[in-house]
């Protein structure tokens, strides 16, 4: 962990100096600006999109029961200490005293029983509802099987202890409640103002920052909670996240200090970057992938096997990954990435590396299909707006014209782009994931029945018996043989295109500290500060 800058002291002060003091402190403030890649859904958590950005502003504003280090070292939060049971199965969280709310109400472990309850309620639609279904009847509340106050989560003691039972022993559990679909919401506010709680002149934070100006598909404003229980060593003032679809724009801005940071830069400008800014451009590993969802629903093409099957051999993914993305992004035939915990990557069987091989047998399987000359094969291709989607989403329609597939290219920013997808109105369309944790567990529920980021409704009983079983196996060798499996029978179906994974990609200011590189490329503002 970076050093944090300590508050400075207090001294008495004479009234002129004082107000001199208080006639300069806005010349002190230190606002970090943050040029983030699309625009928050909702400071509702159960309204959330699942865009990377939005985490970022989230995790600034709320605090679950348990924090992230700066390099991603898990940390006591809402709760300063905690036991589990020896079956694994149930978590006894013990709240932080003197914990409130930005408007100066107590957190409680009720706050956290109600913000899950708000999540699965099944009219909120959360798509990410899934991730607290290790809970005791959180997938049945979800489904509107249960009532939500059968959830396995109590609040005791005067809502100063929260108990949590699970389902069955959870490996990733304590890494998940630092997920936004963990934190809590304020119960007093909903039930004063319902829905409108998440307006700006109502919403309560309980994070470090608290959300005072929204500006749509430009810049969301936070500042300091003063109620903050460890406020002292907050040394920011203030985060403004600006929305910079446009990356090349962002370096510009980043260059005329319009931006401490610029999340995901340009892969094709690394090179540039590096001559020119050596000590801001950062790149490391990072738990994510770059895929292709083929939609599965009856009425479209990608809903047959052998169509599938036929796009991806037709992938040249070292093409993508070495001449198009110009190295900043890996070759990929799987969805679990390479150095996963306890996992060992799989691989999609693409047959032969004769890439003229794969081209004939991708169109015998098309004509088998039905596909040919009389008859072509029309996909929609949608991916959100970037120079680089779209520069990828041109090669692989390239890749697969000689196939005879004529693809019609649909672009939309960030958060219309998955709301669409969502919704199944595609053929193809680009998707990526960032680890939530780090576990092979969290890439492959994205393929599960039912799950809301299943985006191309792929269904196998077979795969979701297996992940079943997994999440139900304590023996984290056999656990891992399950995943393994389960991956497999996903590649066997060509479930989805695998294409690249991951890389981080940040610009940053060099004169801050507390923002460090991790896998899972997440740096809560919390603990950033500007050296002199």
């Amino acid at each position: 962990m970076s050093k944090l800058q300590l508050p400075r002291t207090l001294f008495p002060l004479s009234a002129l100096a004082l107000a001199t003091s208080l006639m300069a402190s806005p010349a002190l403030a230190e606002t970090l600006s943050i040029g983030v890649q699309g625009e928050l859904a909702s400071f509702d958590t159960s309204q959330v999109s699942g865009g990377v950005w939005e985490s970022q502003v989230l995790m600034d504003v709320y605090e679950g029961l348990i924090k992230q280090s700066p390099d991603g070292e898990l940390l006591p939060g809402m709760a300063t200490k905690w036991e589990v049971s020896d079956d694994g199965k149930t978590y006894t969280f013990h709240m932080r005293e003197g914990a409130k709310w930005s408007d100066g109400e107590p957190v409680t472990a009720e706050d956290f029983v109600f913000g899950w309850q708000h999540l699965l309620a099944p009219e909120n639609a959360s798509k990410y509802a899934y991730m607290l279904y290790p809970i005791v009847n959180a997938e049945a509340i979800n489904t509107g099987d249960k009532a939500a106050d059968t959830l396995g989560a109590e609040s005791l003691d005067d809502g100063k202890t929260l108990k949590v039972t699970l389902n069955h022993p959870t490996p990733y559990f304590l890494q998940l409640l630092t997920h936004y679909t963990a934190y809590p919401t304020p119960k007093h506010l909903v039930d004063e103002y319902g829905k409108d709680w998440v307006k700006l002149d109502h919403i309560a934070t309980n994070g470090a920052f608290k959300p005072v100006d929204w500006i749509s598909q430009s810049k969301i404003s936070v500042e300091k909670s003063p109620t903050y229980y460890d406020a002292d060593d907050v040394s920011l003032d203030g985060v403004n996240y600006f929305t910079v679809e446009d990356r090349n724009a962002g370096i510009s801005r980043f260059r005329a200090g319009e931006l401490d940071v610029l999340s995901d830069y340009p892969s094709s400008r690394y090179q540039w970057l590096t001559e020119n800014l050596p000590d801001a451009t950062h790149m490391s590993p990072m738990l994510g992938s770059y895929y292709y969802v083929l939609n599965q629903r009856d009425g479209h093409p990608t809903n047959d096997k052998r169509v599938r099957e036929a796009l991806n051999l037709a992938v040249r993914r070292n093409v993508l990954s070495e001449q198009i993305m110009a190295g900043s992004f890996k070759a990929s035939t799987a969805m679990v990435p390479p150095g996963t915990s306890h996992y060992e990557a799989q691989h999609m069987d693409l047959g032969s590396d004769d890439m003229n091989a794969r081209m004939a047998k991708a169109k015998k399987l098309l004509q088998e299909a039905g596909y040919g000359p009389d008859h072509p094969l029309n996909l929609s291709l949608r991916y959100n707006t970037s120079d680089e989607h779209k520069k990828i989403a041109i090669a692989v329609a390239a890749m697969w014209k000689p196939l005879g597939v004529n693809v019609q290219m649909v672009n939309s920013e960030a958060t219309v782009h998955y709301q669409t997808i969502q919704q199944g109105d595609f053929d193809v369309a680009r998707a990526g994931w960032i680890a939530d944790y780090n576990d092979a567990e969290n890439f492959l529920t994205l393929l599960h029945t039912g799950v809301g980021n299943n985006y191309g409704a792929y269904s196998n009983p077979e795969y979701d018996k297996l992940m079943d079983q997994a999440a139900q196996t304590q023996d984290l060798d056999a656990r891992e043989k399950l995943l393994e499996k389960a991956e497999n029978v996903a590649l066997d179906d060509y479930a989805f295109i695998p294409m690249l994974t991951y890389v981080t990609r940040n610009l940053v200011n060099p004169k801050l500290e507390g923002w460090e590189d991790n896998v899972e490329d997440d740096h809560p503002s919390r603990w950033v500060h500007f050296t002199e």
